[in-house]
């Protein structure tokens, strides 16, 4: 049965939607993934000759799986190589506040044109996307066990009709087009 539009006793009608219609295009699966890949390699490379310089010294200590805090230790006795690792990160996460205080997108996002914003569209701010977005997320990831399933389960969201993963639901924001 088919209300006319000018009764005054039918239900109102509204339109629900995920996401504000100006919110923007959101961000493909594949860009995020090249994002967070490229974020990925720019904090982690600078430690990469640290990390060959100790690997002997590590496996020479001859357990089997050496507690984290012996491995950063003997990381850290590389020296000069452990110290740049630590210089460049630190000049790397600057640029990186930087650029999400200014428009929501780290090294990796910037080079692909997307961004962090909040559902509705407007600008996410650096405390959103840092302690919700990512010290949130963090936090739940180390948990012994727990947090193996929940960093699968984090990612395995990107494949729902919204795109989103729990982080993105923990700080109440989406990935859309720069």
């Amino acid at each position: 049965m088919v209300t006319p539009a000018d009764n005054n006793y039918a239900p109102p009608k509204s339109v629900v939607a995920d996401v504000a219609a100006d919110a923007g295009e959101k961000a493909t699966r594949v860009s995020r993934l090249g994002a967070a890949f490229i974020d990925g390699l720019i904090f982690g490379l600078p430690f990469a000759p640290s990390y060959v310089v100790a690997a002997p010294m590590i496996m020479q200590a001859g357990k089997p799986r050496p507690n984290s805090f012996a491995v950063w230790g003997t990381i850290a006795s590389t020296g000069g190589w452990f110290y740049f690792g630590l210089f460049a990160l630190l000049c790397t996460g600057t640029i990186t506040a930087v650029l999400v205080h200014k428009n929501g997108q780290t090294i990796g996002k910037k080079w692909l044109d997307i961004k962090v914003a909040r559902k509705d569209g407007s600008r996410a701010t650096l405390a959103r996307i840092f302690w919700l977005r990512y010290l949130l997320n963090t936090v739940f990831t180390i948990i012994p066990v727990i947090g193996s399933f929940y960093a699968l389960i984090d990612l395995l969201f990107i494949f729902g009709e919204s795109k989103r993963c729990c982080h993105d639901y923990l700080a109440d924001t989406i990935v859309i087009r720069a």
